[in-house]
Formats: C-alpha cells, sequence, structure tokens
C-alpha cells in the first residue's frame, strides 16, 4: 500500500513538473483522438431516428522536437431507418509534425495555439449495408490542423483532412475530406520513468 501511495505521487509529480516541459519536445508522448462527427436526429413524420459518429483514438512519440510518429484506430457508424447502415474502419500508423517556421508562427491566434501537419497510411474502408458503393484497402490521409492547449498538458483541437481509400469492393477508391475535432494529452515520459526508477530504487 505504502508502494503505490508513493508511486502515485510519483505521478502526481510527473503531472506537476509537466507544466515547465514543451509540449511537443522530444521524449513526450500524445495520447487522445478525434471526433469526427457525433449526431442523433429525431427524424419528422414517424421515420425514427438517425445516428452519425465517428472515433479515432490515436497515440504518438516525439522522436524529435516536434515530430511524432505513432499509430490510430478508426471507427464510424452512421445509420438511418430505411437507408441502411455504413460503417467505416481503419487502422495505421501516423505523423504529426508542429510547424516552426517564424512566419507560420505569427499567423496563430494565440500563444497556447500551435498549427501542425498530419498524414497517415494504413488498412481501411467504407462498407454500406445497403450495397451501396464499399471500398476496402489502402487507407491515406493528409492535413493541416490546430491545437489550442487549455492547459500545457492539454489541447482541443481541429483537424482539417483529405482521406483517401484505394482497393477492392464494389467502388475502388473512396475520397473524402473530413473536418474532426478532438483533444490530446501530452505526457513527459522521460521524466516519469525517471521518477518511477527514483521511486523502485528506494
Amino acid at each position: 500500500m505504502k508502494r503505490i501511495f508513493k508511486l502515485t505521487l510519483a505521478a502526481a509529480a510527473v503531472f506537476c513538473s509537466s507544466i515547465a516541459v514543451a509540449q511537443t519536445q522530444q521524449g513526450n508522448m500524445m495520447v487522445g483522438g478525434d471526433i469526427s462527427s457525433f449526431n442523433l436526429e429525431f427524424l419528422g413524420g414517424g421515420s425514427g431516428t438517425a445516428f452519425d459518429m465517428s472515433l479515432t483514438p490515436k497515440v504518438a512519440y516525439f522522436i524529435k522536437d516536434g515530430l511524432a510518429l505513432g499509430g490510430y484506430v478508426n471507427f464510424g457508424l452512421s445509420t438511418a431507418k430505411d437507408q441502411g447502415t455504413k460503417t467505416t474502419y481503419g487502422i495505421g500508423a501516423l505523423g504529426r509534425y508542429f510547424l516552426e517556421d517564424q512566419k507560420v508562427r505569427k499567423m496563430e491566434f494565440s500563444k497556447r495555439s500551435r498549427f501542425f501537419v498530419e498524414a497517415n497510411a494504413g488498412f481501411g474502408g467504407r462498407n454500406y449495408s445497403g450495397g451501396g458503393g464499399s471500398t476496402n484497402g489502402l487507407d491515406l490521409g493528409v492535413g493541416p490542423g490546430i491545437a489550442y492547449f487549455i492547459t500545457p498538458n492539454v489541447s482541443l483541437e481541429a483537424l482539417l483532412k483529405y482521406n483517401l481509400t484505394v482497393g477492392f469492393g464494389s467502388a475502388t477508391t473512396s475520397n473524402r475530406l473530413n473536418l474532426a475535432v478532438g483533444f490530446q494529452v501530452y505526457l513527459p515520459t522521460a521524466k516519469a520513468r525517471e521518477l518511477i526508477r527514483e521511486e523502485r530504487g528506494k
């Protein structure tokens, strides 16, 4: 019990001390996700409801200042009465680069905001229960985004991404432009490992 209490204190120390650590510094970890759309619509005339949702959890590690590599999982569902169901899925690798150019930094509306570019590549698809233009195969995406840090370690984000799926199915390609909102938590992993090692050594 005493050891658990000490590890909890160490974790709290990591959180508090991380205020002084740059969010996108080499060795940090980014954990969070995007909500592309979330909508529950009550249709008139006794037609029932329409439901639309898409979630994309992400995790990435900063291999150098401003550049993170990691992975993502995507799942989406859209359904409405008498209109069938559309499911989307994806899994793969992602890369994110926070822009450091001073001309770009001057365009940021707040010292708490940061522009970035994100790209992904993996396997994914879009399938329709009603026999629409389903596509499964290589899933690619790229686009700009902005992160607003509501605390030194938590950001709210908006990401405009062009997505392309190329493969097999009733339609060989599927392309779309998607605006996603979400959040990320930035963890100073190097500092966390150091504190935990120190605590275990006592």
